[in-house]
């Protein structure tokens, strides 16, 4: 009898999850996913955000000077500046 039961329950939840496994649907710009591999590019997008927090949690006493090395970088390379003639 309760093998019985397990196997309607796991039966119940595989038939849930297999309707859920058709319906699931990812459309970002060109990129289109559905079923299988729109799971698999949703469990991509929150392993890399994990790891983009992760990194930016070590880094974060760096970041200011990061910023402005690149601003400062943007402004030398910015073509509005005077720039020596030879």
């Amino acid at each position: 009898m309760l093998m019985n039961k397990r196997a309607r329950v796991l039966r119940a939840f595989l038939r849930g999850f297999a309707r859920i496994q058709r319906t699931f649907t990812i459309e970002v710009g060109p990129l289109r996913a559905s079923g299988v591999p729109a799971i698999l590019v949703g469990v991509t997008g929150i392993v890399l955000a994990s790891g983009v927090t992760a990194a930016l949690a070590k880094g974060a006493s760096r970041l200011p000077e990061t910023l402005g090395e690149a601003r400062n970088l943007a402004e030398a390379l910015n073509t509005g500046s005077p720039r020596l003639k030879s």
